[in-house]
């Protein structure tokens, strides 16, 4: 009978779990605009913490090395924010400018584009209706997908140009979270209730053990895979250069789909410009992207993740399904931060049953 009421109830709170979320969801004009309120604030916060977290080991490691904290905290942010100012006074000026030059040309693309798609569908025609209609389908999709990449590129841009009261903030925020750092874990220790203290503490540590050098090791590949990819779509005289590497370069991060994704754009360009171009453009970015896989993130990132290709794939799916690009980002580092989760809540469940029993 205990069993029995003990399932009862986990299905009572499910079903309660469920109607809550439903009236949630459906009240959301009421709370959408607040949460974008408070994300505008919190968000400055959460870019200074994630650089905080990529800095950090840096900074530890020089002050094991016997460097004065505040010293090693000044080196570090010094020559983090130098490179990276120096790259977006370099970078995003010439980054605009093919941009405004891409949306110039983008009839001529899209003529261009059309003119390809009749005749595609004219050289078709002849086939079977079903067919025919399937490849009218897969053409319009992949159409759709060209499509909502560049709007989220653009989307994106205009919303750091519309935030940059906020991204001036971010500097002096990680400045103070890396100088402070023990203080602030002091005051989240206290903060956080005493049962949840250590199990805590040991969930944050082993999340950052897979997650910290998967994380680090990532962006260093992308960084690298964009400026190289840059640096040869120059070479060959492929135009928006520097906007291409930056989308081979940001989509990188994204295992497997990543550098089809990314060999997109670059591909459909050139092929408006000569057959020759497109080949070289796509022998450029499949051999790049076989360096990455085979030399770069064997060599830099590891396996820090330990998981299975399969379940990467699975939540890559999952999340392109629920986010786009930006779910497919998202997707591992979420799915590690869960695992850690579940392998702390099963640890702790096992504990807690073993302690009960006389």
């Amino acid at each position: 009978m205990d069993i029995r009421m003990k399932w009862f109830y986990r299905l009572a709170f499910l079903l309660l779990l469920f109607a809550v979320i439903y009236v949630f969801l459906k009240i959301r004009q009421v709370w959408v605009p607040a949460a974008e309120i408070i994300g505008s604030l919190i968000g400055p916060f959460f870019v200074g913490g994630f650089i905080t977290y990529l800095l950090h080991p840096l900074v530890g490691y020089l002050q094991k090395k016997g460097m004065h904290r505040g010293v090693a905290v000044i080196l570090i942010y010094t020559l983090f924010f130098s490179i990276a100012g120096y790259g977006l006074y370099k970078g995003i000026p010439l980054f605009v400018s093919q941009l405004e030059d891409l949306s110039k040309n983008a009839p001529l693309f899209a003529a261009q584009y059309r003119e390809w798609i009749s005749e595609i569908e004219m050289q078709t025609s002849g086939l079977p209706a079903g067919l025919h209609g399937r490849i009218e389908e897969i053409i319009e999709a992949i159409e759709n997908t060209l499509s909502n990449i560049l709007g989220a590129i653009i989307r994106l841009l205009f919303a750091l140009l519309n935030s940059i009261v906020s991204l001036a903030v971010i500097p002096f925020i990680a400045f103070y979270m890396l100088k402070d750092h023990e203080q602030i874990k002091k005051a989240a220790w206290y903060l956080t209730p005493k049962a949840w203290r250590e199990p805590g503490k040991q969930f944050i540590r082993d999340a950052d053990q897979s997650l910290g050098g998967y994380i680090r090791g990532q962006l260093l590949v992308c960084l690298s895979i964009g400026l190289i990819s840059t640096l040869l779509f120059s070479l060959t005289g492929m135009p928006y250069a520097a906007l291409l590497g930056v989308i081979v370069g940001i989509t990188n991060v994204i295992p497997y789909f990543g550098p089809v994704i990314g060999a997109i754009p670059a591909v459909v360009i050139a092929a408006t410009i000569s057959f020759k171009l497109t080949v070289i453009c796509a022998l450029i970015v499949f051999t790049l992207q076989f360096i990455e896989g085979n030399i770069l993130s064997p060599f830099i990132v590891g396996k820090s993740i330990h998981m299975h290709p399969l379940i990467i794939m699975f939540s890559l799916l999952a999340g392109g399904k629920a986010g786009g690009i930006v779910g497919m980002v998202l997707a591992v580092p979420i799915v590690v931060i869960l695992r850690a989760a579940i392998v702390h809540a099963r640890d702790h469940f096992i504990k807690s049953k073993t302690e009960h029993v006389p």
